[in-house]
């Protein structure tokens, strides 16, 4: 048994992960290398390696003949029946080659073709371990800018984040942690390439999936996802079972779930909302926190008229038109969003055939946790019965107070 070579093979399997089998292969080709570069030719050559013990042999195949031609394929007669007298021409004799005559540049040769195997099974396996993972999320390690791009420590190797795949104002430094998206796993003839995303909207989906059970399991479906890196993301999750709420499974115990994923993307404002095969339902909720009037969609043209109060205009648009945008990317609806006031001017109401009513609108903005200018704003009217309620109990409480001394 050749315990050297069985030693080595099994701790470079272990080391590298690269299978003995390929190893034995390496080593059988290298061999045949060396006899080619040795004998000038390898045509008749058979190398036999038994995988259990490692032991091999090399053999030249050579034809009995009565006069030799060459040396390499041919045996005389008389060399045969040394061997076994029952040899006649044309049978074939093996005939063992010591592998320790090859002279020093064949074993080099040999030596390389071993080595270059290992290299290329090394970048096969390294390939196929991180080609798997596209598509999906890694922790890694901030190492260095590379120019305006960020090499990023995968493990055993680095991938790279390119600019246009970093979030604007997000500054990373070295020995950052953090999760990345792997987007395309290359082979290059220098190993493989893997390129990086932190703005990718997956990101947040796998995010999601690392932290919510339901979503993992498949029990909570993110249906769709619209992204503004470093801003703002809107999700949209749906349920496969009708005891399971998909957004609060989303958001978890006071936000538990949520916020971890906030915490991964650095503060990005995160928008849960529910599913709805309906389209007019799920561009109201798409539209949230803003609050609706009535919905108009046309799944044909994939566009959508939407009335809100007037004071919900401005938080249904959102700032520079980022809430409106998001639920468009979000739906896949072109919006079209009116005030109450533009609906009434334009006829829109009796155009659709809406019965409107003054009353339909809840305008006690006090109740509406949503109102931008909420909490801004210091002083709030009070309502005529609150009003009247306060004097009632004031006049009550005078009449019930006793006089001081001095007091007529």
């Amino acid at each position: 048994m050749n315990k050297e070579l069985l030693l080595a093979l099994e701790m470079i399997e272990k080391e590298k992960n690269i299978s003995k089998e390929v190893l034995l292969e390496a080593i059988e080709n290298s061999l045949l290398t060396a006899c080619k570069n040795h004998f000038g030719k390898a045509d008749n050559i058979k190398v036999n390696i038994n995988p259990d013990t490692c032991d091999f042999s090399v053999v030249a195949e050579k034809e009995v003949v009565e006069t030799v031609e060459d040396p390499l394929t041919q045996i005389c007669v008389e060399e045969a029946k040394l061997k076994n007298p029952r040899y006649i021409p044309g049978d074939i004799v093996p005939v063992a080659i010591q592998s320790k005559e090859f002279g020093r540049i064949a074993t080099q040769n040999a030596k390389n073709v071993i080595l270059q195997k290992i290299r290329e099974e090394e970048r096969k396996v390294l390939y196929n371990d991180y080609y798997s993972r596209e598509k999906d999320i890694m922790t890694g390690i901030v190492q260095k800018n590379l120019g305006r791009n960020i090499s990023i420590n995968l493990g055993k190797l680095d991938g790279i984040l390119n600019e246009s795949e970093q979030v604007k104002g997000e500054v990373l430094k070295p020995n950052d942690h953090i999760k990345v998206y792997i987007l395309e796993v290359k082979d290059t003839s220098k190993g493989p390439r893997v390129s990086v995303s932190r703005t990718h909207p997956d990101l947040v989906k796998r995010l999601f999936e690392s932290e919510v059970a339901e979503v993992k399991d498949g029990t909570v479906e993110i249906k769709a996802i619209a992204r503004e890196a470093g801003s703002r993301t809107k999700i949209a999750v749906w349920s496969n079972d009708p005891n399971v709420d998909p957004v609060g499974a989303c958001v978890g115990v006071n936000g538990a779930r949520v916020n971890a994923v906030v915490d991964e993307l650095r503060g990005e404002k995160i928008d849960i909302i529910n599913w709805d095969e309906n389209a007019a339902y799920l561009i109201e909720n798409a539209l949230s926190p803003a609050k609706v009037i009535c919905v108009v969609a046309d799944e044909e043209a994939r566009e959508a008229l939407v009335i809100v109060p007037d004071y919900q205009l401005s938080l249904a648009i959102g700032k520079e038109g980022q809430n409106a945008r998001l639920a468009a990317r979000l739906t896949g609806y072109k919006i079209d969003i009116k005030s109450e006031t533009q609906a009434k001017e334009q006829g829109l109401f009796e155009e659709l055939g809406i019965q409107y009513q003054e009353d339909m609108v809840d305008y006690n903005y006090q109740e509406d946790e949503n109102f931008q200018e909420e909490e801004n704003s210091q002083d709030h009217q009070v309502p005529e019965e609150e009003k009247h309620s306060q004097d009632v109990q004031e006049h009550e409480q005078e009449e019930n107070e006793e006089p001081q001394e001095g007091e007529q």
